[in-house]
């Protein structure tokens, strides 16, 4: 399904319809590298789709506040390559072989061209930002890149440790997942001429949608679908990651529950997934971890009182719901 169709069947992002088929032209010609193999693995993994979040945010928000410029166009574009970046290091450091139903670019092109393309749309995205000409855009951008390489060094801390906390795992989610969707809500507010309040509440918007998209994440790698999800269920657990469910079963569970998640986060076992999954379905991680992916998109949603009501400020609205009620 194209953008524009997609765009056009979800009633969250038909406002902003046109928008999204004016992001999707600059994609493609941002992409564009006279080195065959860059805009070969470019265009596979943009063209694999995915839900569009962040670029969707900074749309949205842009329109909340009534912007008339084509300015969000770019840095939608922007935040959506400085995403793919990510996703093209992460699939190499994770070893992922599935990502969005399709088999990841480091397993199709392998790891080295991986890294070395998520280099060069990390730069392209910084070459369109400063064509903008916005240093506090440049800022934002600047400083969110930073902490979100910080969260993938604090990620790897954690992995195969399963003695990390709650508070250190959320650490973790809203530097690494959190701050580019708070990135890009501060975007759309900036670029449509929000006050310095209306900036920090559009970044507060942000950080707590992406810690609710990030929590419900969680959830499904241990109760979604493959086919739904568009990666193989139990990559968490074969990857070392304690994540929130984890880690409430360690906190909460029966001591011979509590020793069976010690040693499949530290060896990554993956064979004894079916007895984590009863083990933290009957304990109640899942809906706790549900319960605090809930509590963060409802303060995402108070967030944005202030905002003047409009099909935007809806859509935004609606977004928070998404974000807990999804199986993909």
């Amino acid at each position: 399904m194209s953008a524009a169709q997609s765009a056009n069947s979800n009633p969250i992002i038909q406002p902003i319809a046109a928008d999204m088929e004016a992001v999707n032209q600059v994609i493609r010609r941002q992409l564009h590298s006279d080195v065959p193999l860059v805009s070969q693995i470019s265009e596979y993994i943009i063209s694999a789709g995915g839900k569009r979040i962040r670029p969707v945010l900074v749309l949205l928000m842009a329109n909340a506040y009534q912007y008339k410029g084509t300015h969000h166009h770019d840095l939608a574009a922007v935040v959506e390559f400085i995403h793919t970046a990510t996703l093209l290091h992460d699939d190499v450091v994770d070893e992922s072989s599935l990502r969005r139903g399709r088999q990841t670019a480091n397993a199709m092109f392998g790891n080295a061209a991986s890294v070395l393309v998520g280099d060069f749309v990390y730069s392209r995205a910084f070459q369109m930002m400063v064509a903008v000409g916005n240093m506090r855009v440049m800022q934002i951008l600047a400083d969110a890149t930073n902490v979100i390489a910080e969260g993938e060094v604090l990620q790897l801390l954690n992995m195969h440790d399963p003695d990390v906390t709650e508070e250190r795992y959320l650490q973790v989610i809203r530097s690494k997942t959190a701050k580019l969707f708070e990135a890009a809500a501060q975007l759309g507010a900036l670029i449509g001429g929000a006050d310095d309040a209306g900036i920090e509440a559009a970044a507060e918007y942000g950080r707590s949608l992406g810690t609710a998209f990030q929590l419900i994440d969680d959830v499904l790698d241990y109760s979604g679908n493959a086919g739904d999800i568009g990666k193989n269920v139990g990559d968490d657990l074969r990857e070392g990651k304690p994540t929130l469910p984890l880690i409430y079963l360690m906190q909460h569970g029966e001591q011979a529950q509590r020793d069976l998640v010690r040693y499949c986060i530290q060896h990554g076992d993956q064979e004894r997934f079916p007895e984590i999954l009863a083990a933290i379905t009957s304990s109640g991680a899942l809906d706790y971890t549900k319960q605090q992916a809930e509590r963060a998109a409802q303060l995402a949603a108070a967030s944005i009182d202030q905002i003047s009501g409009s099909k935007f400020k809806d859509s935004l609205i609606q977004l928070c719901a998404f974000a807990v009620d999804r199986n993909h």
